[in-house]
Parts: structure tokens; C-alpha cells; sequence
């Protein structure tokens, strides 16, 4: 069952400024669906709408159900939302923070026990929330979006601001809740986090879905790679004509949709002639690759005036690393 439904939804800021361009997608019961995307790629924009914080400019969108915003006070009892910057009260400790989440929803969760899970019991609970660390403060967020035993949980950037051990507490709780039967759908920048947690993912550019399937898919559709350095003595004219070839000096790279094929032929190659190839590397596209490809494809003809005016660049810091946002 489809428990999210994007249906060719657009989303324009004033006259002239469309963040969102005819989205569809559709998450099920139970799984984690990941957005993926540069900065001012729409994924924040498209969440917003999802949550019910705004309507749509046009499409359709469905959260179990029922219209997000005009049917907001029944899907958000349903619903938690972890935003990018989630404005916690500095004055106010762990557990108050907590306590008064928890009064704001019909069946919270016993606040003892969400401290527990979210590694910030004991002493942890009765420090004031703006002595707390980025990584804490992160899981203390993630703590109210929990509260209410959502069946739905959106997660803006749920790692951002927390260090490798952080970020790996944070999955931990995302696949706990997952387990638990909650369908999580969030917007990330890092790669290696949507490949841990999705089961299917989508990339966004210029207000788009340039891409979506599972990670295993998204990756397949672009090409696989092999490099190796040149034995002496052989020079690149004498390299197999059916295996098309970049060669850089001595190094030679070989991009291929059909690499157990090619590497087959090289290998064959290179043993008729008795060699061995140096710094052999033969590999299936990762995710990275798939996504700095489809993001920087066409990302020009995206920018056609239609888009945030005054953002001239899709950013840096692709990978494990920050620099791609909403």
C-alpha cells in the first residue's frame, strides 16, 4: 500500500520562481524513501508539502490517504517531522524538552524510555539543551519526532551537524523504526547514508526526479568502469578496437554498460601479449557517480529562469560530505 503520494506536483514561490516541476512519486507502507539532490533541487520544498506546511501549486499530493493541509488535523496526529533546524528551547534540559512534546500529542511515549533509546538518559536528560553537542541535539529532535508514535515520519536532513558516530546513532534509530512497520521518507545530502538506509531512493535536479528506483538500479543504469596502466612496449593503438578507450598518458579508462564482456576481452587480450596490467580496477557505477552524473547532465538547461533566481551553482562537497542541501 502507498502510504506518500506525489502526484505531478509543482510548488512556485511568487511570480516567475518554480522550486518544484511536475513530481511524482510514491512511497510504500514500511519502507525508507530517500531524496536526493543539490542545493535548490526542490527536496525541501517538496517535504513542506508533504507535511501539510503548504498547498501545492498544482498536482496532488496524499499522506494515508488524506490531503496533508486541508485534512491536517487528521493526518498530523499520524505524522512526525523532523525539520532541517528544529529550534529547540536552549534554556529548557533534555527531559523537559521531551515532556513537553510529549503533552502536545494523544499517545506519547513514555519519556523514560525514548530517552533511553535515544542514548540521552541518565545524567544526559538534565543538562539544558544549549549545552548539548550537534550529534545530541539531533537525536533530541529525532526524540520528538518519535513522541507521538508516528506512522509517518519525515526526516529533513536527519544527520546534518552530527559526526561519523552520530550519524551512525541516527541510523540506528531510522532502521528501528522501520522495523517497528513506521514508513520514513527524508532528504539527505549524504550519499553513503541513502545507500545504508533506502530501500528506494529518487534524485532531484532543477525541481525534477531525474532518476528513482532502488539504489541497486539507480547505479545500473550508468556505466560500469575498468582502468589499468599500459605495459611498456604497448602502445594504445594496439588495444582491443571493440573496447572503446580513454587514455591518458599510459592510463587507460574504459566506461562500459556491458563490463563482464569487456573486461572478458582485455584480459584476453593482455594474455595473448603475455602482460600484466598494472593497477587493474574493474568496478560497477557507484551511487556517487550516479548522482554527480545525473546532477551536472543538463543541470544548464535547468537553470532556464524558471528556478531560484540568485543561485547560480549546484554546490560542492558531493559524497560522504556536506555541501549538497535543499
Amino acid at each position: 500500500m502507498d502510504v506518500i503520494e506525489a502526484v505531478d506536483v509543482r510548488r512556485r514561490y511568487g511570480t516567475g520562481c518554480e522550486a518544484v516541476r511536475g513530481v511524482s512519486f510514491a512511497v510504500r507502507e514500511g519502507e525508507v524513501y530517500a531524496l536526493l539532490g543539490a542545493h535548490g533541487a526542490g527536496k525541501t520544498s517538496t517535504v513542506e508539502l508533504l507535511e501539510g506546511l503548504a498547498r501545492p501549486s498544482g498536482g496532488r499530493v496524499r499522506v494515508l490517504g488524506l490531503d496533508p493541509r486541508a485534512e491536517r488535523a487528521r493526518v498530523r496526529p499520524r505524522t512526525g517531522v523532523l525539520l532541517q533546524d528544529g529550534g529547540l528551547a536552549a534554556e529548557l534540559t533534555v527531559a523537559e524538552t521531551l515532556r513537553m512534546g510529549a503533552g502536545c500529542v494523544s499517545r506519547p511515549r513514555a519519556t523514560d524510555e525514548l530517552l533511553e533509546r535515544v542514548g540521552l538518559a541518565g545524567p544526559r536528560a538534565d543538562v539544558r539543551v544549549k549545552l548539548l553537542s550537534g550529534a545530541e541535539r539531533r537525536r533530541l529532535e529525532l526524540a520528538l519526532a518519535l513522541v507521538g508514535r508516528p506512522e509517518v515520519l519525515f526526516l529533513d536532513e536527519p544527520t546534518a551537524g552530527t559526526d561519523a558516530e552520530g550519524r551512525r546513532e541516527i541510523w540506528r534509530l531510522v532502521r528501528e523504526s522501520r522495523a517497528a512497520g513506521t514508513t520514513v521518507l527524508l532528504t539527505t545530502h549524504h550519499l553513503a547514508e541513502a545507500e545504508e538506509l533506502a530501500d528506494r531512493l529518487a534524485i532531484m535536479r532543477g525541481g525534477r526526479i531525474a532518476a528513482a528506483g532502488t539504489p541497486e538500479e539507480v547505479t545500473a543504469a550508468r556505466p560500469s568502469r575498468i582502468r589499468f596502466t599500459l605495459p611498456d612496449g604497448v602502445a594504445p593503438a594496439h588495444l582491443p578496437l571493440s573496447v572503446p578507450a580513454a587514455v591518458d598518458g599510459r592510463r587507460v579508462e574504459i566506461r562500459t554498460e556491458r563490463m563482464q564482456e569487456a573486461l572478458t576481452e582485455i584480459l584476453l587480450w593482455a594474455r595473448a601479449l603475455d602482460v600484466t596490467l598494472d593497477g587493474l580496477d574493474a568496478r560497477a557505477a557507484s551511487l556517487e557517480e550516479a548522482f554527480l552524473d545525473l546532477v551536472y547532465a543538463g543541470a544548464a538547461d535547468d537553470r532556464d529562469g524558471e528556478g531560484w533566481p540568485g543561485r547560480t551553482g549546484y554546490g560542492g562537497g558531493y559524497g560522504n560530505g556536506p555541501g549538497v542541501s535543499a
